[in-house]
């Protein structure tokens, strides 16, 4: 099999991104090229390699994307165009549960190309796990069945159907006779277009009415809903409910324990999806306590940011020496404190170096941050803000120093520790402090067309910083103009999110400026702009 990269056919599991088996994430994340289907979780989808070829075929349950006998052959395709590389085939579920897995592994048998099975976790078991419905129970039901709602015929059933179009995509190969009498639990998949007649032809074979069922919306996901009829009012509850796809069907007694077993409550940010524009490396925090309180988080870092070698600078390693010229070590972003500390111990030096001076802080993130190298501050200002900082250290009263027998009062040293893209507040307000460039800020150039898809569908935009909320409207910027203008994608169809959630008020500026609909936190930090978005959506519902 030399000459072919290896496929593998990897369950995404049924949504939730925790669902994800551990497998399947290290071969994504690792994978040259991604095919992924459209019930694949854009949190799942911000796992995988951000240099790998993305390839959308998802498919609709009226319009095929793209045809499956087109990605079977797609698969053979970027095998051999990635020879001895990792092509990650991504399916929602489970690849072989009704997931035409086993169509694609054929395919890649004939062509001689290696393929791994990375099983997945089945929505027919695990979404009714995520409604409080067990899918067994004793004295209930010691069977399930896994059915399909919908099956195409082949062209000759069709030809020789006296049925109507609408009618010819039903399960008329289901032996509903055998299913009618089935003392065990029932679960169809992607039968919801098809549900009215597959519950008259039931109840036709002799199935009770009176047998509960639910339909599951979205299962495992912030979006998950449950609707219960009975066999009899299927129909009717689906119109008048609006159910949708992809939702299953369950039907059987144990219906009824999901009344009582129901574990997954409707959390504050449930339903809601919420774009988090931080650094890559930063943004995971607030990201595990939005998807904490139910949201459905995109990771979309609008920056990243990289040590600046300390020439360019205009430092040195050995200039680390210098510190004992200053009196005052003043940081303002975390940013700058894991780049300055690992320049530090780069240079063979540690935090003893700093020994005797004092450390501010220009708010409580960087002060927690400067906590983790075991720094305590000394200046952090109430204020958060550069403007604040700035202020709090001109007013200091002069450092006493003792020389010769006399004492002086020197005006204290200060040295700032900023990115490139600082601007000049603080250097207006302390006119004789001095700045190390000691990270810079670098813009993301482009977004994939998944994520453009996830954001344009998004509920809100959460912005930590003017630079973010910048190249965010850079790369999609506003299509019409006004004083409230329609934020549009490059596309100049996708819709961006008016809505956003600022640290700070020069954030909220900016974002003000591009025509946002800002909501502040009433403090930089992480926990009162959780707060704030919990508050807000909470005064909505």
């Amino acid at each position: 099999m030399s000459g072919f990269g290896k496929v593998y056919l990897i369950g995404a599991g049924p949504g939730d991104p925790g669902l994800l088996t551990l497998r399947g994430k290290e071969i994504i994340e690792k994978a040259d090229v991604v095919v992924y289907d459209r019930l694949v979780s854009p949190a799942i989808l911000g796992f995988c390699n951000p240099k790998a070829k993305m390839v959308d075929v998802g498919k609709m349950p009226t319009h095929h994307k793209v045809k499956q006998s087109e990605i079977n052959k797609l698969l053979v395709q970027f095998a051999g165009e990635f020879p001895g590389g990792v092509i990650a085939r991504l399916k929602g579920g489970d690849p072989f549960v009704f997931g035409r897995g086993g169509e694609e592994a054929l395919e890649l048998v004939a062509a001689g190309v290696e393929f791994e099975v990375v099983p997945g976790i089945t929505s027919a078991i695990s979404v009714p796990a995520y409604a409080g419905i067990p899918v067994s129970h004793r004295g209930i039901a010691t069977s399930f069945h896994i059915i399909t709602g919908h099956e195409k015929l082949d062209e000759r059933t069709l030809a020789s159907s006296l049925q109507t179009r609408d009618e010819r995509d039903v399960n008329l190969s289901l032996d509903f006779e055998t299913l009618a009498k089935c003392p065990g639990t029932l679960i169809f998949l992607m039968g919801i277009a098809n549900m009215d007649f597959i519950a008259k032809r039931l109840m036709e074979c002799g199935k009770d009415p009176k047998t509960p069922l639910a339909f599951i919306e979205k299962g495992t996901t912030p979006y998950q809903r449950t609707v219960t009829a009975t066999l009899e009012t299927a129909g009717e509850t689906i119109i008048r409910e609006n159910v949708t796809a992809p939702a299953i069907t369950i039907m059987g007694g144990v219906v009824e324990l999901g009344k009582s077993l129901a574990w997954k409550k409707n959390l504050p940010l449930s339903g809601k999806r919420l774009v988090v524009t931080r650094a890559a490396k930063q943004a995971s925090g607030i990201s595990a306590r939005l998807t904490a309180l139910g949201a459905e988080v995109i990771e979309t870092p609008m920056i990243e940011t990289r040590d600046v070698i300390p020439a360019k600078a205009g430092i040195s390693f050995a200039d680390f020496s210098s510190l004992a010229n200053f009196d005052i070590l003043a940081f303002t972003s975390t940013n700058g404190v894991e780049s300055f500390f690992k320049q530090l111990l780069a240079s063979g030096n540690d935090i003893r170096i700093l020994a005797g001076k004092k450390i501010a802080s220009v708010g409580k993130i960087t002060e927690k941050k400067l906590l983790e190298y075991g720094i305590r501050c000394d200046y952090v200002p109430e204020d958060h803000t550069g403007e604040g900082l700035g202020k709090l250290l001109a007013a200091l009263n002069p450092i006493p120093q003792s020389t010769e027998g006399a004492t002086s009062y020197p005006i204290p040293r200060i040295l700032l520790l900023q990115g490139n893209l600082a601007d000049d507040t603080l250097l207006k307000l302390l006119p004789q402090a001095t700045r190390w460039v000691v990270y810079e800020t670098l813009p993301v150039s482009e977004l994939p067309e998944w994520k453009r898809e996830a954001v344009a569908s998004a509920d809100a935009v959460v912005f930590a910083s003017t630079s973010a909320v910048e190249n965010f409207v850079k790369l999609m910027p506003q299509s019409t103009a006004g004083a409230t203008p329609c934020l549009k994608a490059t596309n100049g169809s996708d819709p961006i999110p008016q809505t956003s959630f600022c640290i700070g008020r020069m954030t909220e500026a900016a974002a003000c400026k591009h025509g946002f609909n800002t909501v502040t936190s009433d403090e930089t930090t992480m926990d009162s702009l959780v707060k704030k978005i919990v508050d807000y959506y909470s005064q909505k519902s």
